[in-house]
C-alpha cells in the first residue's frame, strides 16, 4: 500500500470530489444563456424538471404530474422538491433545487463509500470511488445515484451470502432505474446451481423464493401508483421503447455513418437479441471461473448492456463505474473507461452546441471516436472479467493488498 493512502482519509477525497461536482453543474445554475449548459457541460435534468414536471408547485408525481422515471426516483424528486421549497420558501428556484439534488447525491456517494469500507474493500479501490470522475460529471446531473446505491448494496450483500436481502435491494433498485434488474437472473442462477445447496427441488425452491421476493419488493412500490395512474406510471417504459436512440450509442453511430439505418421497432428487436445473446455467453463463460461468486458477472453483463442498448445517455457510465471499481481485477482499465466517459460526455454536449451554431462544437465523427475509445475499454474489462480471477479484496478481504 502506498504511503499516501495510509495518511489520507478517502472521505476527505470524496468531499472534494463532491464539491467539484457541485461546482461543475452549479456554476450556471438555472441560467442557461448562449448554450452554456452544453458548452461547459453544466446541463442538469433538475433544471427543466423544476418547472416542467410540477416540482416547483409541489405536484404529486404520477397522480398530478408527468414523470418519465420509475416510482422510487419519482418520489425522490418530489421529496427533494419539498426540501427545496421548505428551505428557500417562495423564492426557491431551479438553481436551489439543483443544489438539493446534488447534496442528496453526495450523501448517497458517501453511503456507497461507507458500504465499501464496511465490506473491507481495499483502500486503493475506495480512493478510486472517492475521486471518481463520473461523480464530478453526474453528481448534479440527475437522480441515478439512487439506483447505483441500491445496486452496490445488493452486490455487497450477495458477496456475504445474503441473497434474499440482495434480491430485495436489486428489485427496489430497479424501481428507481431499470438496470439493477440485471442482477436478478444472476442471483437466481446462484440459488439454482449452488454447491452444497441440497437436492434439485430444494435449489428450485430457493430460486423460487428469490423470484417471489423480487416480484413482491418491486410490486410493493409500483402497484399503488400503477393502479391509480397507469398512463403516467408506465411513461418510463413506453418512452424507453419509443426512443430512437442517443448520439453515443452504437446503433446511432452506425446510422449516422449510413451503415445500418433502422426504424425504432427493428432497433429494439436487434438490440435486445444482441444483448441477450452476449449476456448468455458472458454468464456461461464466466460461470466456469466465478461460479462461487456469480455476482462478479454483473459488471460485464451491465457493460455489454450499455454497449448494445440503443440508448447510451452520458450518465449511464455512473451505473457501471462503481461496479468496475468493486469487481475489476486491475484498476488501470477502469481509468481508461473514465477517460472515455469524459471524452464522450463533452463530445456529445459540444455536438448539441454545434447544432445551435456555438463553439466549441463537435461532430458525429468526434462522438464516434470518443465512444469507440470508451467501448474498447469496456470490451477489455468484459474479457478480463472472464479470464482473470476475482480481485484480491474479494478473496482475502482482511489482508488484501492494493491493486493498480
Amino acid at each position: 500500500m502506498n504511503g499516501w493512502t495510509k495518511r489520507i482519509d478517502p472521505r476527505w477525497v470524496l468531499a472534494i470530489t463532491c464539491l467539484l461536482g457541485w461546482a461543475f453543474k452549479g456554476h450556471c445554475g438555472a441560467y442557461w444563456l448562449g448554450d452554456i449548459q452544453y458548452l461547459t457541460g453544466c446541463y442538469s435534468d433538475a433544471v427543466p424538471f423544476w418547472g416542467l414536471r410540477g416540482v416547483s408547485a409541489g405536484q404529486i408525481p404520477y397522480l398530478e404530474a408527468r414523470m418519465e422515471y420509475p416510482v422510487l426516483t419519482g418520489w425522490l424528486i418530489w421529496a427533494e422538491g419539498l426540501v427545496t421549497r421548505t428551505l428557500f420558501g417562495s423564492g426557491a428556484t431551479a438553481a436551489h433545487f439543483l443544489f438539493v439534488v446534488a447534496a442528496v447525491n453526495a450523501g448517497l456517494a458517501f453511503l456507497v463509500l461507507a458500504m465499501m469500507r464496511r465490506a473491507r474493500v481495499d483502500r486503493t479501490r475506495q480512493f478510486a470511488w472517492a475521486g471518481a470522475p463520473p461523480l464530478v460529471l453526474y453528481l448534479g446531473h440527475n437522480w441515478d445515484m439512487l439506483a447505483v446505491t441500491f445496486a452496490v448494496a445488493a452486490v455487497l450483500f450477495a458477496r456475504r451470502g445474503g441473497l434474499r436481502i440482495a434480491t430485495a435491494l436489486a428489485a427496489l433498485g430497479s424501481a428507481a432505474k431499470l438496470f439493477p434488474v440485471l442482477l436478478l437472473p444472476v442471483f437466481g442462477l446462484a440459488a439454482l446451481f449452488a454447491r452444497g445447496g441440497g437436492g434439485v427441488w430444494r435449489r428450485v425452491g430457493a430460486a423460487t423464493v428469490l423470484a417471489a421476493i423480487a416480484i413482491g419488493s418491486w410490486g410493493l412500490v409500483n402497484a399503488p401508483i400503477a393502479v391509480q395512474a397507469f398512463a403516467n406510471w408506465s411513461e418510463f417504459y413506453t418512452f424507453s421503447s419509443a426512443r430512437s436512440g442517443t448520439a453515443a450509442s452504437v446503433w446511432e453511430i452506425l446510422a449516422q455513418a449510413g451503415w445500418w439505418v433502422t426504424p425504432v421497432p427493428t432497433r429494439n428487436l436487434w438490440s435486445g437479441l444482441v444483448f441477450l445473446g452476449g449476456a448468455a455467453m458472458i454468464v456461461g463463460l464466466g460461470w466456469i471461473r466465478h461460479r462461487a461468486r456469480p455476482w462478479l458477472l454483473f459488471a460485464p453483463v451491465l457493460a455489454w448492456f450499455l454497449l448494445t442498448n440503443k440508448v447510451y445517455s452520458p450518465q449511464f457510465d455512473l451505473w457501471l463505474y462503481p461496479m468496475l471499481v468493486l469487481t475489476s481485477y486491475r484498476l488501470w482499465p477502469v481509468a481508461w473507461f473514465a477517460l472515455g466517459d469524459i471524452a464522450a460526455y463533452f463530445a456529445e454536449f459540444w455536438w448539441f452546441a454545434g447544432i445551435d451554431g456555438y463553439h466549441p462544437a463537435a461532430s458525429s465523427s468526434d462522438i464516434a471516436v470518443a465512444a469507440t475509445f470508451r467501448a474498447a475499454s469496456m470490451l477489455w474489462l468484459i474479457g478480463s472479467s472472464l479470464l482473470r480471477p476475482a480481485p484480491a479484496w474479494v478473496l482475502c478481504p482482511r489482508t488484501a493488498p492494493d491493486t493498480a
